[in-house]
């Protein structure tokens, strides 16, 4: 489902595909830490002043994502957002900043919520920082 969503979001330019009801979606671009290829995900966010928002909550999966995984080793990714493309440097929120934002993803997406009471890990939120 994934790859499809990419693929119609990049067709349109985010017309279809950028948004799931009314959340917001990005596409993110990371480097897979083992192979060096591209990979590309779907992500709903929110932004926070210049920064964007994303969460790394695999449906409550014991484990992270692998995306997120892939920016922990290299934090340089690109955005797709509509036909805006850039590059960002990606890091993972301080405590103090995941409490503030955490609520705001809350209100977007309940599941959320439900994602973070299921699994025993601190679900991580990222910061994407436009770097050009």
């Amino acid at each position: 489902m994934g790859r499809l969503h990419v693929a119609v979001f990049r067709l349109t330019g985010g017309r279809l595909g950028g948004r799931i009801r009314t959340a917001p979606v990005l596409l993110l671009t990371t480097t897979g830490r083992r192979t060096g290829a591209s990979r590309t995900t779907p992500l709903l966010y929110l932004r926070d002043g210049a920064r964007l928002a994303i969460v790394a909550s695999f449906g409550g999966s014991p484990r992270h994502p692998a995306w997120y995984l892939n920016l922990c080793a290299n934090p340089d990714v690109g955005v797709n957002l509509g036909r805006t493309r850039f590059a960002a440097t990606a890091r993972t929120a301080t405590p103090d900043e995941r409490e503030l934002l955490w609520p705001g993803f809350v209100e977007m997406y309940a599941g959320y919520d439900g994602y973070r009471l299921k699994t025993s890990r601190t679900i991580p939120v990222v910061l994407l920082e436009q770097t050009r």
